[in-house]
């Protein structure tokens, strides 16, 4: 069962026939819309065209393999410079990257003729991706979010808002501090952590009336940005 179907000449080539070139082209494009569900499963965001690319991915991969008669130190070289388009102008995600990973190993085992070894790693890493993704393996029990508050030049922001954090938060923290407006007024970027059930247009209204109804905004952390 996990044996390349394809015939193994004694230098280590692959001798080409047109059955074996149809199942594997067949179990390519099957396990392709299998990796091309799973990421659509795990995801809550994602572009047809994404999915269209992983779908195809396993295939064109497949072939390259195919073309380099079986040295797989070339095809794998050639598939590599090929996966760079993908990142030119727009960069990829953890999860994309990955799945892109796993569309290329995919193809590189049916290029080489292991269906059954390629199914078998395509339904394993799958389930995994979807148990780990419903399970919410990896999430943070206490997120940690970004605040940024514009204030007028002549607040002093030292303490300004501590007995509203006190109020609402289990932790925050002053990240950066940085003048807007021709250096009027300063902006306020603080990290932190809500207690549980707290009312976030409550805390916002009592910041407004604290900095005279200017800007406030809450959103999440970005990697960049060291958290508590």
């Amino acid at each position: 069962m996990l044996d390349s179907i394809l015939n193994q000449a004694g230098t280590g080539m692959i001798t080409l026939g047109l059955k074996g070139m149809l199942l594997c082209s067949i179990a390519s494009i099957a396990l392709g819309i299998v990796i091309a569900a799973t990421y659509m499963i795990c995801s809550e965001k994602y572009s047809k065209n994404f999915v269209i690319t992983l779908t195809v991915l396993p295939i064109l991969v497949m072939s390259v393999i195919m073309m380099v008669n079986g040295n797989l130190g070339t095809g794998v070289a050639i598939v590599g410079a090929f996966s760079l388009i993908r990142f030119r102008s727009i960069p990829g995600t953890s999860k994309e990257i990955g799945t892109i990973f796993f569309a290329m190993a995919t193809g590189l085992a049916t290029g080489m003729g292991y269906i059954g070894f390629a199914a078998i790693i395509t339904v394993l890493v799958g389930a995994l991706m979807i148990v780990l993704c419903k399970t919410g393996f990896g999430d943070k029990k206490d997120e940690t979010l970004q605040l940024k508050i514009v204030i007028p030049e002549n607040l002093n922001f030292n303490g300004a808002f501590d007995d509203i954090f006190e109020k609402y938060t289990n932790k925050s923290k002053l990240d950066k501090v940085k003048t807007t407006n021709l250096g009027s007024m300063f902006e306020l970027n603080y990290l932190v952590n809500l207690k549980k059930d707290a009312d976030q247009k409550a805390m916002i209204d009592e910041i407004r009336v604290r900095n005279g109804n200017l800007t406030v905004a809450m959103g999440t952390v970005t990697p960049l940005t060291e958290e508590l």
